[in-house]
C-alpha cells in the first residue's frame, strides 16, 4: 500500500483525497442518523443526513469523473438529484 501510494502523481493523490473524503461524509450520514434517531428515541432521517449525503456524492462525482467510471459516475448523478429534490421538499414545507 505505501509503495502504491508512493508511486501517484500529485494530481492522483489529490483526486484519491478527494475520493476519500467524499466517501466518508457518504458513510457518516448513516452514523449520524444513527446517533440522532437513538438520541431522539425513534427513526428520523435529520436534515443533516441530506447535506452529508449530497457532499459525500459529490466528492465521489469528481472522483468518478477523474477515473471515467461512468457506473458510479451515473449513480451519483441520480443520487444528488435525489438528495437535493428531499431538501426542497423539506424546505418547501417549512
Amino acid at each position: 500500500m505505501i509503495n502504491f501510494l508512493a508511486n501517484l502523481s500529485s494530481t492522483e493523490a489529490t483526486f484519491l483525497a478527494i475520493g476519500f473524503l467524499g466517501q466518508f461524509l457518504f458513510a457518516s450520514r448513516f452514523i449520524y442518523q444513527w446517533i440522532y434517531s437513538e438520541r431522539i428515541g425513534r427513526s428520523e432521517i435529520p436534515i443533516v443526513f441530506w447535506y452529508l449525503s449530497i457532499f459525500g456524492g459529490i466528492g465521489l462525482l469528481i472522483y468518478a469523473i477523474y477515473r471515467q467510471d461512468p457506473v458510479i459516475i451515473t449513480g451519483q448523478s441520480f443520487g444528488i438529484f435525489i438528495y437535493l429534490r428531499n431538501l426542497v421538499l423539506i424546505y418547501k414545507k417549512k
